[in-house]
């Protein structure tokens, strides 16, 4: 039990960690809203930017997660579920390797639509996916419960989970994002990003990868 908790525990801290990796990634929009801000030259311009960047993020996890939240309720099959999750997001990871340019459709998009912006960033970089493998971690069945859960309390569950999950991946996004984009624009500017710009692509697939297969892992042998 003791184990169980723990485990529990760290993918909690997944989903949060996740989320500190999203907001320090500029892949994921903290640097419009530091432009946003400087061209506004408004300090509530950066609030608002920001609060539109985490909607569109937020909204993009729960796309991904509400299809699996209803999937995971078919007991017998859950460690196929996560398997096949595990599977999803390792072909994600690689079809990013070998691919590493940037859709053209986000570049299309009126940079005051952030919220949109944003939702489409998530889902193109697999975002979301990289949450599935820890989502279905936390909302594991024991085998011995299976006989004591009801589909339609253990679909209600999953679901309330899924948003928690977002939520939680969200804020913490957010506050790290904010953090780097609040310094930025206090004390660096747009030129720092310019002549500093860190490009995070190889390592965001190669993350995609290693969290398909703790994934894998997770759904073979538990947590």
């Amino acid at each position: 039990m003791a184990d169980e908790v723990i485990s529990i525990t760290a993918l909690w801290w997944a989903v949060i960690f996740s989320g500190v990796y999203h907001g320090v990634n500029p892949g994921m929009g903290w640097p419009l809203a530091v432009s946003a801000a400087l061209m506004e030259r408004k300090n509530t311009s950066l609030a608002r930017a920001l609060a539109m960047l985490a909607a569109g993020h937020f909204l993009a996890m729960v796309a991904i997660l509400l299809p699996f939240s209803i999937m995971i309720f078919l007991v017998d099959w859950e460690t196929e579920i996560r398997i096949g999750a595990g599977i999803l997001v390792i072909v994600m990871g690689i079809y990013l390797l070998l691919n590493q340019r940037h859709p053209k459709i986000l570049g299309r998009i009126h940079p005051a639509r952030l919220a949109l912006w944003s939702f489409l960033a998530a889902m193109a970089h697999g975002a979301g996916l990289m949450l599935v493998p820890i989502y279905l971690g936390i909302c594991s069945i024991d085998p011995e419960d299976t006989g004591h859960l009801a589909t339609q309390i253990l679909m209600s569950n999953n679901i309330s989970t899924a948003f928690t999950v977002a939520a939680a991946h969200t804020a913490s996004m957010t506050l790290a994002g904010g953090i780097v984009a609040v310094l930025v624009h206090a004390w660096l500017g747009l030129t720092f990003i310019s002549k500093t710009w860190f490009n995070l692509d190889i390592i965001w697939a190669l993350s995609l990868v290693l969290v398909g297969c703790f994934g894998i892992y997770s759904g073979y042998y538990g947590h």
